[in-house]
């Protein structure tokens, strides 16, 4: 039976995609989305497909919900997330510091990663108290049984970050917030050097999608998560070797040869290589109230991809 897979279109999933022989004998039907979030709400509340692409925090939710999904290591998107925190010029926001006691609008969901990231950052790097900031989300979140903490006021549902802080008074917005609006500004300086800087002394490479499986296409096939990682590895080797000659000129090849020049792999896969971000991912989720307590890094992996890298 072809397995339901969700996955982006990525320089790192292309061969998977484009040919069928780099698929490792798996059947896999791929089921297209303009919106990839939107394909990780359906399978955190319907479990409607085999193999999903989903954000790490909203897995790590799920998994604190007892969703029947587990995970491989496998990586497709990351980058540091120091650009996505903003200020309106006008409310006497400066720094990080002054977002306490304010209102900041969060794009999308409480729980998005994005959002987890440069949190973390605030508080850590910037001494931030975000236990003082009221966030304002606009949309609800994936996970449907999730409980925001009291702090987290949902009553801008489906407003866009971008109009809170334009028409309805807002300080700062965290998250993909695009704008031209000459008001909005980044909150931190030179953005891509402060995270290139937050690597180099914290180590930590934040992960924004992972590869999740649902538990019941574990069951009925127990060698798929090694199946699905040993050809998401080669179609990644694939990648890289293209980006070795210079890639294609594209937006995200250019993105991912700068990274490189910084981290070196720019898509890390496996556990052991991806500790310390797994485990500030999951400290940072007890800290902002997504999970009560601190899930360990390896159950959140089938067993059998643990030491594969």
């Amino acid at each position: 039976m072809a397995l339901r897979t969700v996955v982006g279109n990525y320089g790192l999933t292309r061969s998977l995609k484009e040919n069928p022989d780099a698929r490792g004998g798996l059947d896999l039907e791929f089921v297209e989305f303009d919106s990839i979030p939107a394909a990780m709400r359906r399978q955190v509340r319907d479990l409607e497909f085999d193999v999903c692409e989903m954000a790490l925090t909203t897995y790590l939710c799920a998994r604190a919900a007892g969703k029947a999904i587990t995970a491989i290591p496998v990586f497709v998107t990351r980058n540091f997330h120091h650009w996505a925190a903003f200020r309106h010029v006008d409310t006497g926001i400066r720094g990080p510091k002054d977002l306490e006691g304010r209102q900041v609008a969060v794009n999308r969901g409480y729980t998005v990663t994005t959002g987890l990231w440069i949190r973390g950052v605030l508080q850590h790097e910037y001494g931030v108290d975000l236990d003082r900031i009221t966030w304002l989300p606009t949309d609800e979140e994936h996970v449907a049984e999730y409980r925001a903490p009291p702090n987290v006021d949902y009553r801008f549902r489906s407003r866009s970050a971008e109009e809170l802080l334009l028409k309805e008074g807002v300080g700062a917005a965290v998250g993909d917030v695009r704008s031209s609006a000459p008001e909005i500004k980044p909150l931190i300086p030179d953005a891509r050097e402060a995270g290139f800087a937050y690597y180099r002394k914290t180590g930590i490479y934040p992960i924004n999608h992972m590869i999740t499986l649902s538990q019941r296409a574990v069951a009925a096939r127990p060698m798929l998560a090694r199946e699905l990682f040993e050809i998401f590895k080669a179609a990644k080797g694939t990648y890289l070797k293209r980006l070795d000659a210079g890639g294609d000129g594209s937006t995200a090849d250019q993105a991912a040869l700068a990274l490189k020049a910084v981290v070196g792999d720019p898509f890390p896969y496996g556990v052991a290589a991806n500790r310390k971000a797994l485990e500030a991912a999951t400290h940072f989720c007890v800290e902002q109230h997504m999970t009560r307590d601190k899930l360990a890094v390896e159950p959140l992996f089938t067993s059998d991809t643990l030491a594969l890298g």
